[in-house]
């Protein structure tokens, strides 16, 4: 099948089978398909669509474009399961949940990515931790897998090499935008990690991937149609975005808020609650808990215990980091040399945060890239960030925030400030966590 004939027929929105896509997705592996050609396609897809049968033909050629990971001949103990976030500001889920899970009973082979945007990256987080590598070779990451129950690593050349390839060409033809474009990138990954089950965070509100609540849940919507059809059954909570998740961002920051959480403190929290929400669908929709409060007891075992701590330690130490940073981690996750306090202009009650501004402020503070080559400090960030529905009075604290110099400090300053809105109590703030959860056949 030519390659041009492909292209013709997309181009002309007919309806491709799945061994034209198949065929495609493994020319964009080989390099026998062009830049040019990967174009082509993209922007075809992006203007025509595709139906459902194509979307599910598209990730399963996504993942099986590279190496499919096998477990059978680890002779495993528990099933294999991960999550995957759609990424927000203050979200390090990641490094809790992995370990948690791992404490429980299951397998969790997580591959990671870095920052995007303004959202932050959990390989970016792990990189602070001194030595740890976030690229290992296969035998060290399936051994940690079976024997740690957890290894978060970054995407290797193997897996899944023709969604590298065709998502490179999209971020520069401006056909990131497409709903089965974005379901094959998310799940080709995952899917081609062998899982028994995938539990996806799909973020909605301000600080979001996805502009809106609607396309937020048209997203859920199709993970979970296709990841289930392409044979791993999947799930996805819709979560709240319109604050950070955490009362911190920036990568160290949020390495210690991910112990703090793991010695059992925060159970207040926001990010200790949503954590808590998937690792419970994990456990049940995997079989390790007959039912969600069987899964809360489960749970609060692992913590209490601090079976979900050494799993993260052990991980650490087995990925090339101290073997004592639970113990010491301030000895091994440098501050920044500067800290100050973003205080409020006035008294009023928080309604509004622009989440998406708080992320890009890391950014600008070196916290993130603005281009893929830019080195990253992973001592800056913002901490103590103000909740909702809190009252602040004029020269109160908004956020702390961590910087390299006080010339950094002051140069993104003004934004933060600018990022929340003051103003008397508002009934109308949203203040739900878990807006849905979405399985096969069944929302609520």
């Amino acid at each position: 099948m030519l390659i041009q004939d492909i292209l013709r027929r997309k181009r002309d929105a007919e309806a491709l089978d799945a061994d034209a896509i198949h065929t495609f997705m493994r020319g964009v592996a080989d390099g026998s398909v062009g830049d040019a050609q990967i174009g082509a396609f993209a922007m075809a897809v992006v203007l025509n669509g595709m139906n459902r049968d194509e979307a599910i033909a598209l990730t399963e050629a996504t993942r099986d474009s590279g190496q499919v990971l096998r477990w059978h001949d680890l002779h495993l103990d528990g099933p294999v399961l991960d999550k995957h976030s759609t990424g927000g500001v203050g979200d390090l889920v990641s490094l809790v949940l992995g370990p948690w899970i791992a404490a429980c009973g299951g397998h969790v082979p997580m591959i990671s990515g870095r920052g995007l945007g303004h959202t932050g990256g959990t390989l970016d987080k792990l990189e602070a931790i001194p030595g740890y590598d976030v690229t290992p070779d296969d035998a060290r990451f399936r051994r940690l897998v079976k024997d740690v129950g957890v290894a978060i690593i970054g995407q290797t050349g193997t897996l899944a090499p023709a969604d590298k390839r065709l998502y490179g060409v999209r971020d520069v033809t401006a056909t990131v935008e497409s709903l089965p474009l974005i379901v094959a990138s998310i799940l080709g990954k995952k899917l081609a990690c062998g899982l028994d089950t995938l539990v996806m965070d799909v973020k909605v509100g301000n600080g979001a991937f996805m502009p809106t609540a609607e396309a937020s849940r048209e997203l859920a919507e199709a993970i979970v149609a296709i990841g289930s059809s392409a044979g791993t059954p999947t799930s996805v909570l819709l979560t709240d975005m319109n604050q950070p998740l955490a009362d911190c961002a920036g990568n160290a920051l949020e390495v210690h808020e991910a112990l703090r959480l793991l010695r059992g403190e925060g159970r207040d929290s926001r990010l200790y609650r949503v954590t808590h929400a998937l690792a419970t669908e994990m456990l049940v929709q995997a079989g390790l808990a007959t039912d969600a409060d069987d899964a809360a007891i489960r749970l609060e075992t692992a913590l209490a215990s601090g079976e979900a701590l050494e799993r993260f330690a052990r991980m650490v130490h087995g990925l090339g980091g101290p073997s004592d940073l639970a113990e010491r981690p301030a000895h091994y996750l440098a501050p920044a040399p500067c800290t100050t306090e973003v205080v409020a202009p006035r008294a009023g009650t928080v309604n509004a945060i622009d989440t998406r501004a708080l992320g890009l402020g890391v950014v600008e503070l070196g916290g993130g890239r603005r281009n893929a080559g830019d080195a990253i400090d992973p001592r800056v960030g913002l901490s103590h960030i103000t909740p909702l529905g809190e009252r602040v009075e004029a020269g109160q604290p908004l956020l702390r925030l961590h910087a390299a110099s006080q010339t950094d400090a002051d140069a993104v300053s003004r934004r933060l400030r600018e990022a929340f809105t003051l103003g008397e109590p508002d009934p109308a703030v949203p203040t739900s966590l878990i807006h849905a959860t979405l399985r096969q056949e069944t929302s609520s």
